[in-house]
């Protein structure tokens, strides 16, 4: 990872746009109940999307741009070669913009929006096992450094519970799936949805990739 950005990343997902840190004495609310499986009954999570179709109910927004919302673009209603459905996510990032600033960015999807944890919102998903999606690069050879689940607030009222991610992942110009683990992971509050991470270190010349089908399962 470049070196100055897992501090500025840090940095962002603690609070970017609350300025006050939590006091120890503020009671932690009860988070919005998504899922209720039954006792017992491992079939009863049924897939929540964080995001399926530009159409469709989706329970994240693409809202936390980071560092500043510069040198990205993201189209989640693209038409052209999708995985499912009729629309993917497809995100340009611009490096040689980047290049001359912060040398890197990334995308939370947020509930609600703009949420960086000073916000009540979030789910409980308690009884998902994973996070699963699609993703696919233009050219390939597209790296991103982190794809995460989580992890937003940590400094702030309403933090996420816990976090996962995998990465660094090189992409080909294929469809492919991939898994982040959840076994054991508290998800009893989670307001960071869906993220991920790239710099310019790993994309010297270009990146622009696709997303589709993200669900907790």
């Amino acid at each position: 990872m470049y070196p100055v950005m897992a501090a500025v990343l840090t940095a962002a997902i603690l609070g970017c746009s609350s300025p006050k840190a939590v006091q120890p004495s503020v009671k932690k609310a009860i988070p919005v109940a998504a899922i209720k499986p039954q006792s017992g009954d491992t079939k009863a999570f049924e897939p929540f999307y964080v995001y399926r179709d530009k159409s469709f109910r989706n329970r994240f927004t693409p809202s936390g741009y980071m560092p500043t919302g510069e040198c990205v673009s993201l189209d989640d209603g693209w038409q052209y070669d999708v995985k499912d459905g009729k629309t993917c996510v497809r995100i340009v990032y611009d490096v040689a913009c980047s290049k001359e600033g912060r040398k890197w960015i990334g995308i939370y999807w947020q509930n609600p929006p703009d949420n960086w944890g000073g916000k009540k919102g979030g789910y409980n998903l308690t009884g998902a096992s994973r996070l699963v999606f699609w993703a696919k690069g233009e050219m390939g050879g597209e790296r991103v450094e982190e794809f995460r689940v989580g992890g937003m607030g940590a400094n702030q009222l309403y933090p996420d519970s816990d976090t996962a991610s995998i990465g660094p992942v090189i992409l080909s110009k294929e469809w492919k799936e991939y898994t982040i683990d959840l076994r054991g992971k508290d998800l009893s509050y989670i307001s960071g949805g869906f993220a991920w991470v790239a710099n310019v270190d790993g994309n010297p010349h270009h990146c622009t990739f696709y997303l589709d089908n993200i669900r907790y399962e």
